[in-house]
């Protein structure tokens, strides 16, 4: 069957989820063999929401992250390499060693960067937002945060400022169930938090965060308003990490079934299954894909593993406060 225009760009959705999902796994067991060093915080089973999302922009729109930033940071073009070699607190890295797992950034890329402060990104959107509003250029900021995120005040504050300044932001809530051990039902008193956006006026949207088409239309459909001058947005993306809060979580606050029944959804089986049922793709060509990220995964370890460690006289570069 030929290919559609459509499912042309499927390849490209598919290889950035599996680079997102074996990156992390190979986090995971470097973390386990005291490899990597500090907290990282890990973002398996929710692909399909930074893939989608970053598929709706243009290399020259803005993100913003959370502590579980390394799939945003791949989802928008990052380097594996570099990506590795910064989590490994090498010279190489995308910030040269210094902000590790929790800071993860590439302002080459328009990656304003992780954030160790639950829900400090959204505020940073809002900022370039207003940034892109008083330059005039028609750029899009989209601001990803979790569910705990959506009860700090700095959202609320945000949004308001979004909505008064009509500001050209996508406020991206990923709603994984937990805020660390927290389950996010027992943490609000309605079932969706996207309808919080009714107070401020501004558009909302509730989202399968599984399914990478869904979260790239409905994202896009944000993102055009968004140029047109129509201002913010908020999504709220459904989705499941797979892993606990960090490494030390056991996740004995959830059960088997529960994750098993999100492990059936799993976002990149329900697009595998996608793309073989539209007889566009085999599934040979599927494990070509696989196999070529898992090389590019091996290849970013042994260049974090062989890159040198930051020296002592760039200690105090790069320090503005």
């Amino acid at each position: 069957m030929q290919r559609t225009e459509e499912a042309a760009r499927f390849p490209g959705y598919y290889q950035d989820m599996l680079r997102i999902r074996y990156f992390e796994d190979r986090v995971m067991e470097l973390l386990g063999q005291n490899l990597i060093e500090g907290g990282s915080h890990l973002y398996a089973g929710e692909e399909a929401v930074a893939v989608g999302a970053c598929a709706a922009i243009r290399g020259d729109d803005y993100i913003t992250s959370t502590h579980r930033g390394h799939g945003h940071c791949i989802a928008k073009g990052g380097d594996l390499k570099e990506m590795m070699a910064e989590i490994f607190g090498k010279a190489t890295g995308c910030c040269k060693g210094k902000g590790g797992s929790l800071h993860i950034a590439d302002l080459d890329l328009n990656n304003l960067g992780a954030n160790g402060i639950v829900g400090a990104g959204i505020p940073i959107a809002t900022g370039a937002g207003l940034s892109i509003t008083l330059r005039k250029t028609d750029q899009v900021v989209l601001g990803f945060f979790g569910d705990g995120a959506a009860n700090q005040g700095n959202f609320h504050e945000s949004l308001n400022l979004a909505a008064v300044w009509k500001l050209p932001a996508v406020y991206i809530c990923e709603n994984n169930l937990y805020a660390m051990s927290g389950p996010a039902r027992l943490m609000f008193p309605t079932r969706d938090i996207a309808p919080r956006a009714d107070a401020y006026g501004l558009p909302w949207e509730v989202v399968d965060g599984q399914d990478v088409l869904a979260v790239r239309d409905a994202v896009a459909r944000a993102v055009e308003r968004a140029r047109r001058g129509e201002g913010a947005s908020l999504l709220e993306c459904k989705t499941y990490r797979y892993y606990g809060h960090s490494r030390s979580d056991p996740r004995v606050y959830r059960t088997k079934e529960e994750e098993a029944r999100w492990r059936d959804r799993d976002p990149l089986k329900l697009f595998k299954e996608k793309m073989l049922s539209s007889g566009a793709f085999t599934a040979a060509q599927l494990e070509d894909i696989e196999a070529s990220v898992q090389a590019e995964i091996e290849e970013s370890v042994q260049f974090a593993i062989d890159s040198p460690l930051p020296s002592e006289d760039e200690l105090y570069q790069d320090l503005y406060a």
